[in-house]
């Protein structure tokens, strides 16, 4: 499956934005699927993921009540609503899948990944 993550920016901290990840290829619908994200010289780290249906996610602990994950098979798309965002939150996110078609927060069950859209945010 290819993925497409877009919706990135510079935004003041308390500011929201919307990222985007479409898919291509496969059937999506079969797919379990997360957010990372990696800031300069910090390792990917799990942000968030839904499972195939959508009916259970997961959640890092610093994004739980600001962050929402969705997504629509219709569209083949999955996104990432972030809300009262905060400068560490500044990272290069990047959507990824897994074929195991739950929830996972493991970035090693994840095989397929995007190119990654620039989250700035500024204090």
């Amino acid at each position: 499956v290819q993925l497409q993550a877009s919706g990135g920016g510079l935004v003041q901290a308390g500011g929201s934005l919307r990222l985007s990840c479409a898919a291509s290829g496969r059937t999506f619908s079969n797919y379990g699927m997360g957010w990372f994200r990696q800031g300069l010289g910090n390792e990917r780290r799990f942000v968030a993921a839904i499972n195939w249906s959508g009916d259970s996610t997961r959640y890092l602990d610093s994004v739980k009540g600001r962050f929402t994950i969705s997504r629509d098979n219709a569209k083949n798309t999955v996104y990432l609503q972030m809300n009262s965002l905060k400068p560490e939150d500044t990272a290069l996110y990047y959507c990824a899948a897994t074929s195991a078609g739950g929830a996972t927060m493991d970035r090693y069950r994840y095989y397929y990944w995007g190119q990654g859209t620039q989250v700035t945010v500024s204090s």
